[in-house]
Formats: structure tokens, C-alpha cells, sequence
């Protein structure tokens, strides 16, 4: 058994070792390792972030897709006392500048390119003065902290570090130096730093501990999980679902990870077939493409359960539809704020509940829904906003005490701005939002911060976001736009503008051209009417005055 009011994340693969040394932990493209193999890697890492003068509670920004490399950096990260801040692979120019830059990260580790996407090219027009300097003491204006900056898989970048190079430099630190870093980090120190959208406008990074190690660890113990499992690992790493649900949660059980770098349905399926796999994640995305590959032809599967967040009238159908194509589903709720499922489904669970509610509170977290109105507890059956207490909730926004203040009240309880209620069973049933937010494929994407792009291109005088119901990810943006007189702007070009700038999930699939947007006496938009006027729309109706 875990030490539960001790965990810290970096001490995880040495234990591995210690308790399952021979057995497969990872494979990934045709390579495996061992749990001793694994914390190895993982020894060789933290040794290199040590030799390039990572200290203790410095931030290291990683900006890559699934790769062995970004596992062995989560927990080399945590085991010299740093904090690492994974990045949004679909992030781009802009999207990258702002989170290394507010962040205050000293460090980035990126990837070259993957498949068509040349994330170096993209690095140097987010930091266009990358000549300046030199490796390891970098001069870039709008990024003073930022020393370092690692490459992996090419080095064509200015002052760049190869991280093989970054290797080579750990084989001078001794065993006994990486051993007193990791000896020094607490339970409490920061272990992450988690970009979100929020509804007011840029990400904010959500601040969590190793404290939320336990929640994972709890889960696994509560589903059973153990080395006898193979959890496909599809889903990205830098979210909050793969990092917890899988990287973690394998380390914690013993349980092994076949890693892909990117989603494909059909390959996913392939290869869950070809290693044994008992256990599948996703969200809307990820399960729309599994079904329809599933059914295009079918795979002989050996699945324990799949883990789908459910509740909603729309994902309860989804939830129906994975059981009878894979089995049972898991359904939970958590946010990057809480940690990831606060709520869960249990193995007892009926098939109703499993598809149709979110899952009953796991230990020693405290869940209220109230009135927003009148701030009173709802009774069961009764919708209202959820709050949540409990010991893995964030530690703040980064660097945003205004923002963390209205979130995290004076008695510690978190508000979700999530619509919520408790069934008679005591089964939670996630209803939708009551903050201005879009989820996307997964991904929470504020419509603030869409706003605030497509303002910023010329002709824009107005803009507004609301979301358009997708088969495929669950919502989509279009947005809403009041054009400058003359401005000659189309649906094409204000699209065209916002494509290589913003990640691909944030771009608007529509763009509706209007007079006036609809506002109250105090000047702020009804989304309500402009959400009336999509439906109208999508519904074959054409808006005066706007494109179809």
C-alpha cells in the first residue's frame, strides 16, 4: 500500500522499480521498457534538468505530442523540486507566447516537428530574437525568465539545446546530488502548472501540489486496477485526463501504457487488439471516431471497462452507445481545478447509472449544489451551481490573485460555475455550464479569449462567441462579428486570419456578419438571443444582413 499523506510524484517510478522491476510498464512504437527501465529514463532526465541549472520550484514549459520523452520529464520534473507546465500541442505562435511568458518559465522543452506540423517555425515566430545569447542564457524580450530552451527530434533554432545533449550533461551529476533534490521535495511544494481557458479571457494556469496524487491513487484502488491492465494512452498527455488517468494512475498500479503520439481511431483499436488492452479513455472526440472505426470493422477486444465522462442528455446516448459497441463505461466529473474525477462511477454501478449520471463523490471530498440566486442548497433533483472542498482542489491561478479569489472562496470551497444535481441514488449528473464556456472536443475554450483575437484583426469592430452543437466534438464556436464600414471583410478571410495564429479548436467554424449584437441596458451581449438567432440559422432560416 501507498503512503497516502506522503506521495510525491517523482518517487513513484524508483518504487515501481523497486515493486514490479521486470515487468512491462510502456511500450511505444515497437520499443518497451521495463518499470526499472522506465525509472532509469527517468533518473537520466532529472540528472540533465540538474547539469542545465533547473533549481527547485523553477518552471519548465513542455510543448510535445505523446512521446516516452514527455513521461520520463513529468517525473523528472518532480523529482528535482521543479514544476512542470505542459502546453496544448494544437497551441500555436500566440497560444505558446502567452503561457511560457506568463507562466515565468525557465526552461522550454519542445519538439521539432510532428507529421505536418513544424512546431520549430512556430517557435521562432513566437521568439523571433532566439540569435540573441546563447545557450542556456538566453535574451529574449517578452521572456526574461526563460534561460533554456531544449529541442527534441532536430536543433535548427538558434541557441537551442538537443535533448540528447541535455542527457549527456546529467551523466556528470552524481547519484547522491539527484538524491538530496529529491529528498528535499514536500508533499505540498507545486508540481504543475495546468492551462485552462477561463471566461474572462487568456488561459489561466491552474496551481496543483502533489497532494492530488492520492485522489489517483484511490482510483485505481477503487476500480481494481493492476498490473494484470494495458490502459490505451491516446489521450493527451498535457491534459489533465492523460496525465492523471493514465500516465499516473499506470505508476500507481503497476498497470502498463501502450503510448501513441497522436489519436487514430483505427490505430488505437489495432493495437488495444494486438496488446491486450483492458482499458480505453476519451472524451466526445475520441469516442465518436472509436465507434465509427469499431463498427467499419470490428476488433477482438479483451476490455475490463472504459472510462467515458458522462451525464448530459447528449453524452448519455454516447455512453449507451460504448457499451454496446465495448462493454461498460466509468463516467466521473472533474474539472482542472478539482483534479479529475471528484466524482466516479463504481464497479457496482448499473448500467443506467454509468450512462445516464457522473458518479458518486470519491472519499474526503465535499460536494453542494446551491442556488445561484439565493446562494441556498438545492435538494436532491434540484439543479444549481456545484461547489466543491476537498484537499486536491488547486492552490490558485498563477500569478492571477483576482481571479483565484473569486473562484476559491473565504470558507475553501471551489465554484465550478458547472449546473449540477444529485439524484435520489446520490449519483452526481453534470448538466452543462453556467460560466460563459465552450468545451470543445474536450478542451474548454473561452469565448472571451476568441473575442479578444478576432477583435484584434483589422476591420473588427465587434465579435461575439457562442457554441454550435457538433456530432463529432460535442460543441464547436461560431462567432458573431460587426465589421468596420467598407471593411469587406467574408466568412473566409476572418477564418483565414485566425488559422496558423490560435489552435485549431479555438478557431471559429462559422462566421455570422451583423449589424449590432444584441445587448442589455448595461452593455453587456445576450448570447441567449444570438444562441436563438444560430439556431434559426442552422435551421435553414438566413439572418438580414448576414452570410449563410
Amino acid at each position: 500500500m501507498w503512503d497516502l499523506e506522503a506521495l510525491r510524484l517523482g518517487d513513484l517510478p524508483g518504487e515501481g522499480a523497486r515493486r514490479w522491476g521486470d515487468r512491462e510498464a510502456l511500450t511505444f512504437d515497437g520499443r518497451r521498457w521495463t518499470f526499472g527501465e522506465f525509472a532509469t529514463e527517468v533518473d537520466r532526465c532529472a540528472k540533465g534538468l540538474i547539469a542545465l541549472g533547473i533549481e527547485p520550484g523553477e518552471r519548465v514549459a513542455v510543448w510535445m505530442t505523446n512521446l516516452p520523452e514527455w513521461l520520463f520529464l513529468m517525473y523528472g520534473l518532480a523529482k528535482v523540486g521543479a514544476v512542470n507546465v505542459p502546453l496544448n500541442t494544437r497551441y500555436r505562435a500566440d497560444d505558446l507566447a502567452y503561457a511560457v511568458a506568463q507562466s515565468r518559465s525557465a526552461m522550454l522543452v519542445a519538439l521539432a516537428r510532428s507529421g505536418p506540423v513544424d512546431y520549430a517555425a512556430m517557435l521562432g515566430e513566437a521568439m523571433p530574437d532566439l540569435g540573441a545569447g546563447q545557450p542556456g542564457a538566453l535574451r529574449l524580450p517578452g521572456f526574461p525568465e526563460l534561460r533554456t530552451l531544449v529541442m527534441l527530434g532536430g536543433n535548427d533554432l538558434p541557441n537551442a539545446t538537443p535533448w540528447p545533449a541535455l542527457l549527456a550533461a546529467g551523466e556528470a551529476v552524481a547519484d547522491a546530488a539527484l538524491a538530496a533534490r529529491a529528498a528535499a521535495v514536500e508533499p505540498d511544494d507545486t508540481m504543475v502548472i495546468l492551462y485552462t481557458s477561463g471566461t474572462t479571457g487568456d488561459p489561466k494556469g491552474v496551481v496543483h501540489s502533489h497532494r492530488p496524487i492520492r485522489a489517483t491513487c484511490e482510483r485505481a484502488q477503487l476500480l481494481e486496477m493492476d498490473g494484470r491492465d494495458t490502459h490505451m494512452h491516446y489521450v493527451p498527455a498535457f491534459h489533465l485526463y492523460g496525465y492523471s488517468e493514465v500516465a499516473m494512475i499506470s505508476a500507481l498500479s503497476g498497470a502498463r501504457q501502450v503510448l501513441t503520439d497522436t489519436f487514430d481511431a483505427g490505430r488505437a483499436l489495432d493495437l488495444a487488439e494486438a496488446e491486450g488492452a483492458t482499458i480505453l479513455h476519451g472524451f466526445d472526440a475520441h469516442w465518436h471516431d472509436l465507434l465509427a472505426a469499431q463498427s467499419a470493422r470490428p476488433r477482438s477486444l479483451t476490455l475490463r471497462f472504459s472510462t467515458y465522462p458522462a451525464g448530459t442528455e447528449s453524452s448519455s446516448v454516447i455512453a449507451s452507445r460504448i457499451r454496446a459497441a465495448f462493454g461498460p463505461t466509468i463516467s466521473g466529473w472533474g474539472m482542472s481545478e478539482t483534479w479529475s474525477f471528484v466524482t466516479c462511477s463504481r464497479l457496482t454501478d448499473s448500467d443506467e447509472q454509468r450512462a445516464n449520471a457522473s458518479g458518486a463523490p470519491m472519499p474526503d471530498y465535499e460536494l453542494r449544489i446551491t442556488d445561484p440566486a439565493t446562494g441556498a442548497e438545492c435538494p436532491t433533483d434540484v439543479p444549481g451551481e456545484l461547489f466543491v472542498r476537498g484537499y486536491s482542489q488547486m492552490q490558485g491561478y498563477y500569478d492571477k490573485p483576482e481571479e483565484t479569489a473569486a473562484a476559491l472562496d473565504a470558507e475553501g470551497w471551489m465554484h465550478t460555475g458547472d449546473m449540477a444535481r444529485f439524484r435520489p441514488d446520490g449519483q452526481l449528473v453534470f448538466m452543462g455550464r453556467y460560466k460563459d464556456m465552450l468545451k470543445v472536443g474536450g478542451e474548454n475554450v473561452s469565448p472571451a479569449e476568441i473575442e479578444a483575437r478576432l477583435m484584434a484583426l483589422d476591420g473588427v469592430r465587434e465579435a461575439a462567441v457562442v457554441g454550435a452543437p457538433d456530432a463529432r466534438l460535442q460543441e464547436v464556436a461560431v462567432a458573431f462579428v460587426v465589421e468596420d464600414p467598407g471593411a469587406g471583410l467574408d466568412e473566409e478571410s476572418v477564418i483565414g486570419r485566425c488559422l496558423g495564429r490560435i489552435a485549431s479548436f479555438k478557431v471559429p467554424r462559422r462566421v455570422f456578419f451583423v449589424e449590432s449584437l444584441p445587448s442589455t441596458s448595461s452593455g453587456k451581449v445576450r448570447k441567449v438571443e444570438l444562441r436563438g438567432r444560430l439556431r434559426a440559422l442552422m435551421a435553414g432560416k438566413r439572418e438580414k444582413g448576414g452570410t449563410g
